[in-house]
């Protein structure tokens, strides 16, 4: 079969196998490239392996290049990298790998278009189409990975026990592949992932989370996360998830399995938003709902302080998986602790104080926080889900409301700390916080508006009744 080489590439591809004949090293086009432009899905990265030296390829590519592109060369991955306009073009030589038991770094050495193949995870990443005279543009396939995209199928080229046990990241792989290509993995590959899945444990956490990310921004995630759980590596990468599943009953009483519950609020988030800490919110919304299941006779089930628990597992959770430990984290851990909120404003005779506070908790964060409210309603009761979504538009309704008139979102002290010092002659203490916290409150409660002139009378008022005198 003939690659369907398009007029943008054309000049590219042809300019790549001149060079490479010159250099007597046969070329081609290989992997996910490949691949997703037979999938008709867009693809800027270009690998290329050559029989020879990628890093020399390369170099030559590129002096023949107007203007002359940077080539970045990576001298202990023998890789070399050229940007062409928006496309990364990265040459490599073909090679042959072979694994020690205790890493997923393979000792490399020289090898065929053939050892090159051998070596790739899936049938349809070791696609291959030919740079060169005698045949260019023809798709080399040698494990049938033309059928396999055809079939919607992943599937290892060799041997999958082989393959997951050489480089155990592959396991996370196939499943981010099937995940994101809507892809079913052949029966063999997968019982071989649950097979080989304590290989994971020699895979940097890094590289797990890596494509954990990869499925969870995909736009059906709860996919992977069903596979990871089926092949029983959700259990070593991420056990607090998998302690989500199951219902128990006591007098013929069962509450919802939080795991599929977690896994619909992340995929009706993930139709509306591509917001990847989001998307972590909607997993760790209810992580603490096992820790925190207590039975009562009278009401059933109960979760009680599900929000806070779940808010202090955060941070821990963040840094097992390597995920940024800054704000990223920080927004995550505030849109666990504040999930509930919202559907508390829709009870009767809520003052606006609850609605300020909640404004002031949340900050700019208000209309994210209300997204993932409204994807955790996974009622299978069309008139319940109306009604849910009615009271949450009436909370919306009420926080711009309050918003517009006392305008606490992202909220800064009409009065400073230095306003304080100043006023009363202080140096920094005590007294000055405890003012700062009774004019926010009073804020809040709405006992005075969110002005200075307003804020400044009560500080001294306040201060008077401290005992504090005005300079």
């Amino acid at each position: 079969m003939v690659f369907d080489i398009q007029e943008h590439e054309r000049k590219l591809f042809i300019q790549i196998g001149e060079t490479a004949s010159e250099l007597d090293y046969p070329a081609y086009v290989v992997g996910g490239y490949v691949r997703d432009r037979l999938l008709a899905r867009p693809s800027k990265d270009i690998d290329i392996v050559c029989v020879g030296s990628g890093i020399r390829l390369a170099q030559n590519v590129a002096a023949k290049m107007r203007p002359i592109p940077r080539t970045t060369i990576y001298q202990r991955f023998g890789t070399a990298m050229i940007k062409h306009r928006d496309i990364e073009v990265e040459f490599v030589g073909a090679r042959r790998e072979s694994y020690r038991s205790d890493s997923r770094k393979p000792a490399v050495e020289e090898g065929t278009l053939e050892d090159d193949q051998n070596r790739r995870d899936f049938t349809i990443n070791a696609l291959a189409v030919s740079l060169n005279d005698a045949d260019f543009g023809m798709i080399i396939d040698p494990f049938n990975g033309l059928q396999d995209l055809e079939d919607k199928i992943i599937r290892t080229p060799l041997e999958p026990g082989k393959t997951f046990s050489d480089d155990p990241l592959r396991m996370m792989r196939a499943i981010r592949f099937a995940t994101q290509l809507g892809f079913t993995i052949e029966k063999r590959t997968l019982d071989a992932i649950e097979k080989y899945r304590s290989r994971i444990k020699i895979v940097s956490m890094e590289r797990i989370t890596s494509e954990l990310n990869k499925i969870i921004l995909s736009s059906e995630p709860s996919v992977g996360f069903k596979l990871l759980e089926k092949t029983r590596l959700l259990e070593l990468i991420f056990p607090e998830f998998v302690a989500l599943k199951g219902v128990e009953k006591r007098n013929g009483i069962g509450h919802k399995d939080n795991f599929y519950h977690t896994l619909e609020v992340l995929d009706n988030l993930s139709r509306k938003s591509k917001d990847l800490w989001l998307r972590w919110a909607a997993i760790l919304h209810d992580i603490a709902k096992p820790p925190t299941k207590r039975f009562h006779p009278e009401y059933g089930w109960t979760f009680h302080g599900h929000e806070v628990v779940g808010a202090n597992m955060v941070p821990n959770i963040f840094r097992r998986f390597r995920l940024p430990m800054d704000g990223k984290m920080k927004f995550v851990q505030k849109m666990v602790q504040l999930h509930l909120r919202p559907i508390s404003l829709t009870k009767e005779n809520i003052t606006d104080s609850a609605v300020r506070r909640l404004l002031f908790d949340a900050g700019d964060d208000i209309d994210k926080l209300m997204q993932l409210c409204e994807a955790d309603i996974t009622s299978k009761n069309p008139r319940k889900v109306q009604r849910y979504l009615e009271n949450y538009e009436m909370v919306r309704e009420r926080l711009a409301e309050v918003e517009d008139k006392d305008r606490l979102r992202n909220w800064q002290p009409p009065v400073s700390g230095e306003d304080i010092m100043a006023t009363f002659g202080l140096k920094p203490s005590r007294e000055i916080g405890l003012i700062k916290n009774a004019i926010r409150e009073a804020i809040l409660d709405g006992e005075i508006p969110n002005e200075r002139e307003a804020a400044v009378a009560f500080m001294l008022e306040k201060g008077k009744e401290m005992g504090l005198v005005a300079q």
